[in-house]
């Protein structure tokens, strides 16, 4: 694991308007491919890697978050851009508005290297307009020394007990502190009535009484510090912890989880096109997609690479070693179009409440 793999996955699709004021141009195109990602997301030496292995170079540009990218990608018409790493709800607008390419399976052999339930997930079935690269969930992470009964549920966080009060955080970012409470309540990750939602702004609204902060970046370091005790969390943000902690556990609460999906996606506007295939292509082959696992330990959707991690990998970080059946009986993240604004609105009242 990397310091520089830690990355800020923001999920608020309304603020795409700012990033249109803040990113009203592209990259300059010296290299044959631009490939925006996150900072730390693949192999340091991936392009060079790429490059002697065809020919082609390219220039890596970092987002630090999915809004970032789309406010460029949208400005620009993609343009200036070959492929990007976005978070499937946002491969879904990209597909929307008309400025991801279809995927050509002819030219991305390694696809062959996916799980079968990579090809099937919701947002995108058949993998028609993007690649997933990365996939996990997000649940409970904990310190199993000082708290006094391990979590089960999200109630454990949004009503927690006594000696839990103050040392616990929840995500920022909209979508997953919406989720915990979905979930909490029974309802779809993806939930879009407003009765229900509305639900949901009041749970968590008395919760946010009993937390420490909203934490989307250095909760797991509050973690290994005690200053908090249990935090909501991405599983591989959990890892981090677990790394420098093995007192550190990661819980799937019983009422479940959401199904998060990193991708990667070709833009419509690139004047490379069977190139921005190969590097896909290059990505997904066993050794280099084996990088991300073992480097940002986050699970990939790769057969080869997940089978090749070391045993003692697996079994310091028994989160990567959860079986794909499993995971993919989550309800995946999805765009949910207009709601996003209700969305927004809902949690902006949550992080005003007094």
């Amino acid at each position: 694991m990397t310091a520089t793999a830690l990355r800020h996955r923001s999920f608020t699709m309304s603020s795409i308007a700012l990033g249109l004021a803040l990113a009203l141009s592209a990259p300059a195109a010296a290299a044959d491919l631009v490939i925006s990602n996150w900072d730390g997301y693949m192999a340091p030496d991936a392009m060079a890697a790429f490059k002697t292995a065809t020919g082609v170079s390219g220039e890596v540009v970092v987002h630090a978050t999915n809004e970032e990218i789309m406010g460029k990608l949208v400005a620009s018409g993609g343009k200036g851009y070959d492929v990007v790493f976005v978070s499937s709800p946002f491969a879904e607008v990209l597909n929307k508005l008309g400025l991801a390419e279809p995927i050509d399976h002819a030219k991305v052999p390694n696809l062959a290297n996916l799980y079968p339930e990579a090809a099937k997930l919701p947002h995108d079935v058949g993998n028609a307009f993007s690649v997933p690269y990365t996939w996990g969930t997000t649940g409970l992470c904990y310190r199993s020394d000082l708290v006094k009964v391990a979590p089960t549920s999200w109630s454990d966080l949004l009503a927690p007990s006594d000696d839990l009060k103050g040392k616990t955080t929840m995500l920022a970012t909209d979508r997953w502190l919406l989720a915990a409470g979905q979930l909490n309540k029974g309802f779809s990750v993806n939930e879009t009535d407003p009765a229900k939602l509305a639900e949901v702004k009041d749970l968590l609204i008395s919760a946010k009484k009993t937390l420490l902060a909203y934490d989307d970046t250095t909760f797991y370091s509050k973690l290994v510090s005690g200053e908090a005790l249990l935090v909501q969390a991405w599983d591989g943000w959990c890892n981090y912890g677990i790394a420098e902690n093995p007192e550190i556990k990661y819980v799937i609460p019983k009422e479940g989880s959401d199904l998060w999906v990193d991708t990667m996606v070709v833009m419509k506007a690139s004047a490379n096109k069977d190139a921005a295939f190969q590097f896909i292509n290059f990505m997904l082959d066993a050794k280099n997609h084996a990088w991300a696992a073992q480097n940002i330990d986050y699970k990939v959707p790769n057969k080869p690479a997940m089978e090749s991690l070391p045993a003692d990998f697996l079994a310091k970080f028994p989160n990567m070693a959860m079986p794909v059946a499993d995971l993919v009986k989550f309800e995946q993240l999805r765009d949910v179009g207009d709601a996003q604004r209700d969305y927004s609105k809902i949690v902006s009242e949550i992080k005003a409440a007094q």
